[in-house]
């Protein structure tokens, strides 16, 4: 169908169009994705046994729908995903407020215009990108913003009666007529309005200033909600929660690769950075990991979720620490180090909602253990289990590092403003770090041994067979006894 030659109600009919609901058009192009086995939510990780098979059973069953979920859990963006399931392109009648379909006219408007012109009734082409409306639920939201109001001025200017439903001003609902319409923190919204989205979404019908106005308008509702604002700032009212068709529950990734993935997709970084910098694949597992421990650190809020949003911005944070070092030095290429993720720390503070002992810790300390804890819990996939007691003749993979530390008595500093060329001098200098590498990591590449062998320090220090020490410019590591020997 040649949608720029149709422009009235007759070439629409001579051309055979037939009219659709939104839900149908949801559901028909469902099953042709499906069918064809074309991917959906391109974009969407970690959901494929999930929350997709949950959400395309809730399409096919023409349900509207409420994603319930933690922060960053990419609730709005399969609501958005859902335009790609709309036709490209539908009929309106010219001039219409609330997008009326010309084979079946809802509006006063649209009937009249019809009524008056016939198989002439012009009428314009609606892309689907435009068939998108979202509100975000505040409690400042009105009845007048979403569903309308009397509009004194309209009625002073066409010099008519407030008894006529021509002054209605239309709101943001009406006027998303045959588009999906998404309602983002639904318990933010008061009580009262969420009442009048109630014979919406049963019946089609809606009042405004006692108008009877019966308007069966064509929608698709998404909701989105976190179970946290159940208990500190609202809720959604039972009847309103009844009349939701299906309620999807969604998750954070369960694993770090899924996690990688995301971070990867969505992390905006500079195209000079991709280039000159390079980040070892340790380093994008120990930046989820991270985020995996603070979903389970007893300092964080557990209520309130970890957003994906955080290992994003602490990846982007990343990269910029080694890039700093690298303009600050007229490098033109620098490798991630362990010690640089010192500089994501302003990215974990923003994001996690700290319980009472965690107030106390303090946020930049929580974020500085979260590193140390998800350094430990990575160590035993790369490296043996650093036992806690040993018998006395009993040896370990990590007794020659610990006792090279005994003999630097000068200690070990990693300056975080060191080039390249420095930073792997001092670290070749532990040469039984190459030895464990060797029997434990065989296949390192060069580039990637640097980090590994920073890694491997750290992780003794949280087994406590090294000590650290953070100072302005950056880190020394000691025998396990340096710190109370030198009083730190």
């Amino acid at each position: 169908m040649k949608i720029e030659n149709i422009k009235t109600l007759g070439e629409l009919k001579k051309a055979g169009y037939k009219s659709k609901s939104i839900k149908d058009e949801l559901r028909d192009n469902l099953i042709e994705k499906i069918k064809s086995k074309t991917t959906v939510f391109e974009g969407v990780h970690g959901y494929e046994n999930t929350v997709i098979p949950e959400l395309e059973r809730a399409i096919l069953s023409r349900h509207n729908i409420n994603f319930l979920g933690l922060r960053g859990q990419a609730k709005t963006r399969l609501a958005r995903l859902m335009l790609n399931l709309l036709d490209e392109n539908i009929p309106v009648v010219e001039g219409s407020e609330i997008n009326d379909d010309p084979l079946k006219p809802i509006s006063r408007f649209a009937t009249e215009l019809i009524a008056e012109k016939g198989e002439d009734t012009p009428i314009t082409w609606m892309h689907r990108s435009e068939r998108f409306a979202e509100k975000l639920a505040t409690p400042d939201v009105t009845v007048a913003d979403i569903i309308g109001d009397v509009d004194p001025i309209k009625a002073a200017n066409l010099k008519l009666s407030y008894a006529d439903d021509r002054v209605i001003h239309y709101g943001m609902i009406p006027r998303a007529n045959r588009c999906i319409f998404v309602i983002n923190e639904l318990p933010d919204l008061q009580a009262r309005i969420q009442v009048t989205l109630f014979n919406i979404l049963q019946e089609g019908d809606i009042q405004i200033r006692g108008f009877k106005l019966r308007l069966p308008l064509d929608m698709q509702f998404i909701f989105t909600a976190n179970p946290e604002d159940y208990t500190n700032r609202g809720s959604i009212v039972t009847p309103l929660k009844d009349r939701i068709g299906s309620q999807i529950l969604t998750h954070y990734p369960t694993d770090i690769e899924t996690a990688k993935i995301i971070t990867q997709q969505e992390a905006k970084s500079d195209g000079r950075q991709k280039e000159s910098i390079y980040v070892p694949e340790l380093a994008k597992d120990l930046l989820e990991q991270i985020v995996f421990e603070a979903r389970e650190s007893d300092y964080i809020d557990e209520k309130s979720g970890v957003s994906a949003r955080l290992s994003i911005t602490a990846f982007e944070n990343l990269l910029s620490t080694a890039e700093l070092r690298a303009l600050k030095n007229g490098d033109d290429n620098t490798t991630v180090r362990l010690s640089d993720f010192l500089g994501i720390i302003p990215a974990i503070t923003g994001k996690v909602e700290l319980v009472y002992e965690g107030e106390q810790e303090g946020a930049a300390q929580v974020a500085y253990n979260l590193i140390g804890e998800a350094v430990k819990s990575l160590f035993p996939e790369f490296f043996p289990k650093v036992e806690k007691l040993k018998k006395q003749d009993e040896e370990s993979p990590y007794d020659d590092i610990v006792s090279w530390f005994f003999n630097a008595s000068e200690g070990f500093e990693l300056l975080d403003g060191l080039r390249d060329k420095e930073y792997n001098a001092l670290l070749d200098a532990v040469s039984p770090l190459d030895d464990l590498l060797a029997e434990h990591q065989p296949k390192l590449s060069k580039q990637e041994s640097y980090f590994v062998k920073e890694f491997v320090l750290w992780a003794l220090v949280e087994h406590k067979q090294l000590s650290k020490h953070r100072f302005t410019e950056g880190i020394q590591f000691k025998d396990p006894y340096g710190s109370f020997i030198s009083g730190l």
